[in-house]
């Protein structure tokens, strides 16, 4: 059994506590013109181990409001795009749930088709529907109405996190509306109940983890996201994964960019901490 767990947890611990440390210990140091671009937080000088922590970068990303800008944004738009990907999966997963059992294995390989597809290629498709002289524009052209600006705003930001992560809210809600017994529905009927009220009393409490779980899976990756805001949103959709790339590569300053990083990290604990008190989780 040691063995068994032991496995994971090394995987963890070599590949995201060890990269998260080194990160870390980068964000506490200062920018030098150097290779790399930053300066050791610990000497060894006449016998002595000397530690020298820096938390200007983190100070600095509260005072600089680019950095709380574009947080606010990022966490704006996840949130919306959650919503929105919760609104569509739902009746999506549901009407999956209560398919034939011949046919749920057809209509579940439809929701993951698209993972079969490069994730570029997705959104340089939705590209192509909602260009100037695109699909959308074109059809809408049929009947005399005016093109709509629809790239570079945060609308094709939003479009385009929906079309990439809805697959990854449909499973877990279908993951736990197919285990619903149907006698419960029978036995709400049965004491009048409405077919709305028997949904808000049975059917969506029973869904709540597989709720919580498909908003985390979508929000999480979504406050980061950097490729579909750079090809589908303007200069001004400014999130985070897009500052933290020009700190990096552009600025070359090493410590503000590992800051926004953990500090990025530590706003994605909160909700995986809701989550665990919401379902119940010990330890």
């Amino acid at each position: 059994m040691a063995v068994v767990s032991g496995l994971p947890m090394a995987w963890l611990g070599l590949f995201f506590l060890a990269p998260f440390l080194v990160v870390l210990r980068v964000s506490l140091s200062e920018p030098a013109i150097a290779r790399p671009p930053y300066t050791e937080i610990w000497e060894w000088a006449d016998g002595m181990l000397t530690l020298t922590l820096n938390f200007y970068n983190y100070i600095f990303l509260t005072e600089d409001a680019l950095y709380v800008d574009a947080y606010l944004n990022s966490i704006w738009t996840a949130a919306t795009s959650t919503l929105t990907c919760l609104v569509v999966a739902y009746p999506m997963a549901l009407f999956i749930a209560r398919a034939r059992p011949e046919r749920r294995p057809l209509l579940l390989m439809l929701v993951v088709l698209p993972f079969w597809t490069s994730f570029l290629l997705r959104m340089y498709a939705l590209i192509g529907l909602m260009a100037p002289t695109g699909f959308i524009n074109g059809f809408l052209g049929w009947f005399g109405i005016e093109p709509i600006t629809m790239l570079q705003t945060q609308f094709a930001v939003q479009a385009g996190i929906v079309t990439g992560y809805l697959p990854l809210m449909v499973l877990p809600l279908y993951s736990t509306l197919e285990k619903q017994d149907p006698a419960l529905l029978e036995a709400a009927h049965d004491l009048g109940a409405t077919p709305l009220r028997a949904f808000l009393s049975v059917t969506l409490p029973i869904s709540l983890p597989g709720i919580l779980a498909g908003s985390l899976l979508v929000f999480i990756p979504a406050v980061g996201e950097f490729v579909i805001p750079a090809l589908l949103g303007g200069p001004d959709q400014l999130m985070i994964g897009k500052v933290l790339w020009t700190e990096f590569f552009n600025n070359r300053d090493w410590p503000v960019a590992s800051a926004v990083a953990v500090a990025m990290l530590a706003l994605l604990v909160a909700p995986i901490m809701l989550m665990r008190n919401a379902l119940g989780v010990k330890g």
